[in-house]
Protein backbone atom coordinates (compact mmCIF):
# COMPACT_ATOMS: atom_id res chain seq x y z
CA UNK A 1 0.00 0.00 0.00
CA UNK A 2 1.08 3.57 -0.80
CA UNK A 3 1.55 5.79 2.02
CA UNK A 4 3.21 9.54 2.54
CA UNK A 5 5.73 9.44 4.83
CA UNK A 6 8.21 11.88 6.74
CA UNK A 7 11.44 12.68 4.81
CA UNK A 8 13.54 10.74 7.45
CA UNK A 9 11.93 7.26 6.76
CA UNK A 10 13.56 7.44 2.78
CA UNK A 11 17.36 7.53 3.87
CA UNK A 12 17.84 4.12 5.07
CA UNK A 13 17.10 2.81 1.66
CA UNK A 14 18.52 6.07 -0.20
CA UNK A 15 21.74 4.93 1.88
CA UNK A 16 21.46 1.12 0.63
CA UNK A 17 20.18 1.34 -2.61
CA UNK A 18 21.51 4.87 -4.06
CA UNK A 19 24.04 5.69 -2.18
CA UNK A 20 26.39 2.69 -1.71
CA UNK A 21 26.00 2.90 1.83
CA UNK A 22 26.45 6.39 2.84
CA UNK A 23 25.57 7.17 6.68
CA UNK A 24 21.88 8.27 6.59
CA UNK A 25 22.84 12.04 7.17
CA UNK A 26 24.58 12.24 4.05
CA UNK A 27 21.39 11.18 1.97
CA UNK A 28 19.21 13.71 2.96
CA UNK A 29 18.67 15.95 -0.04
CA UNK A 30 18.41 19.93 -0.08
CA UNK A 31 14.89 19.71 -0.94
CA UNK A 32 13.56 17.22 1.63
CA UNK A 33 11.38 20.15 3.57
CA UNK A 34 10.77 22.73 0.61
CA UNK A 35 7.11 23.94 0.63
CA UNK A 36 5.17 21.06 -1.36
CA UNK A 37 7.74 18.59 -1.08
CA UNK A 38 6.01 15.13 -0.35
CA UNK A 39 7.49 11.32 0.03
CA UNK A 40 6.12 8.18 -0.51
CA UNK A 41 6.88 4.53 0.61
CA UNK A 42 5.43 1.32 -0.49
CA UNK A 43 4.87 -0.47 2.50
CA UNK A 44 4.52 -4.45 2.59
CA UNK A 45 3.34 -5.89 6.21
CA UNK A 46 5.81 -3.74 8.67
CA UNK A 47 8.44 -3.36 6.03
CA UNK A 48 9.42 -0.58 3.17
CA UNK A 49 9.84 -1.89 -0.29
CA UNK A 50 9.73 1.23 -2.22
CA UNK A 51 10.52 5.24 -1.45
CA UNK A 52 10.39 8.45 -3.71
CA UNK A 53 10.63 11.89 -3.01
CA UNK A 54 9.05 14.60 -5.14
CA UNK A 55 9.01 18.33 -4.80
CA UNK A 56 8.12 21.34 -6.96
CA UNK A 57 11.01 22.26 -9.80
CA UNK A 58 10.58 23.05 -12.90
CA UNK A 59 12.77 21.32 -15.74
CA UNK A 60 15.35 23.57 -17.20
CA UNK A 61 14.10 27.11 -18.41
CA UNK A 62 10.37 25.76 -18.42
CA UNK A 63 7.67 28.11 -17.62
CA UNK A 64 5.33 25.82 -16.64
CA UNK A 65 5.50 24.47 -13.51
CA UNK A 66 6.24 21.19 -12.60
CA UNK A 67 7.36 18.24 -10.10
CA UNK A 68 10.78 16.47 -10.01
CA UNK A 69 10.74 12.73 -8.92
CA UNK A 70 13.91 12.10 -6.59
CA UNK A 71 15.12 9.10 -5.06
CA UNK A 72 13.41 6.14 -6.15
CA UNK A 73 14.42 3.41 -4.50
CA UNK A 74 12.59 -0.51 -4.41
CA UNK A 75 14.46 -3.03 -1.85
CA UNK A 76 16.40 -5.79 -2.91
CA UNK A 77 13.87 -8.91 -3.02
CA UNK A 78 10.72 -6.53 -3.44
CA UNK A 79 11.59 -5.95 -7.01
CA UNK A 80 9.68 -6.94 -10.28
CA UNK A 81 6.41 -7.03 -7.88
CA UNK A 82 5.07 -3.79 -9.41
CA UNK A 83 5.51 -1.86 -5.99
CA UNK A 84 7.83 1.08 -7.88
CA UNK A 85 5.05 1.62 -10.88
CA UNK A 86 1.84 1.93 -8.25
CA UNK A 87 4.07 4.35 -5.76
CA UNK A 88 4.20 6.32 -9.21
CA UNK A 89 0.82 5.97 -10.24
CA UNK A 90 -0.15 7.67 -6.80
CA UNK A 91 1.72 10.35 -7.04
CA UNK A 92 0.52 11.37 -10.30
CA UNK A 93 -2.44 11.23 -8.85
CA UNK A 94 -1.83 13.64 -6.38
CA UNK A 95 0.45 15.76 -8.37
CA UNK A 96 -2.57 16.27 -10.80
CA UNK A 97 -4.29 18.17 -8.28
CA UNK A 98 -1.84 20.87 -8.32
CA UNK A 99 -0.81 22.97 -10.66
CA UNK A 100 2.11 21.28 -12.24
CA UNK A 101 1.81 20.09 -15.39
CA UNK A 102 4.04 17.55 -15.67
CA UNK A 103 6.87 15.53 -13.55
CA UNK A 104 10.33 14.69 -14.39
CA UNK A 105 13.32 13.14 -12.88
CA UNK A 106 17.45 11.81 -13.42
CA UNK A 107 16.86 8.45 -13.84
CA UNK A 108 19.43 6.06 -13.79
CA UNK A 109 20.33 4.12 -17.18
CA UNK A 110 19.13 0.67 -15.63
CA UNK A 111 15.81 2.55 -14.30
CA UNK A 112 15.20 3.99 -18.08
CA UNK A 113 12.67 0.90 -19.01
CA UNK A 114 10.76 0.99 -15.78
CA UNK A 115 10.02 4.89 -16.94
CA UNK A 116 9.07 4.38 -20.33
CA UNK A 117 6.48 1.97 -19.02
CA UNK A 118 4.56 4.24 -17.04
CA UNK A 119 5.33 7.26 -20.07
CA UNK A 120 8.15 9.03 -19.21
CA UNK A 121 10.14 9.89 -22.39
CA UNK A 122 13.83 10.69 -22.51
CA UNK A 123 14.93 14.68 -22.71
CA UNK A 124 18.27 14.33 -24.19
CA UNK A 125 21.47 11.83 -24.18
CA UNK A 126 22.84 10.08 -21.50
CA UNK A 127 25.34 11.53 -18.74
CA UNK A 128 27.08 11.05 -15.45
CA UNK A 129 26.56 11.86 -11.94
CA UNK A 130 29.65 11.89 -9.69
CA UNK A 131 29.56 8.87 -7.44
CA UNK A 132 26.39 7.80 -8.76
CA UNK A 133 26.79 6.78 -12.30
CA UNK A 134 25.04 7.11 -15.73
CA UNK A 135 21.72 8.72 -16.20
CA UNK A 136 19.32 10.13 -18.66
CA UNK A 137 16.62 13.18 -18.04
CA UNK A 138 13.02 11.81 -18.20
CA UNK A 139 9.68 13.46 -18.38
CA UNK A 140 6.09 12.65 -17.84
CA UNK A 141 3.13 15.32 -19.36
CA UNK A 142 0.57 15.12 -17.01
CA UNK A 143 -2.19 16.53 -19.46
Amino acid sequence: MVKFIPAELTLGLRSKILRNGLAPAECVFPTDHVQGAFHLAYGVGDEIATIASFFPKSYKDSKEEGYQLRGMATDEGFGGKGYGAELVKFAIAYIKNTNAQYIWCNARTSAVGFYQKLGFRLMGEEFEIAGVGPHYEMILNLY
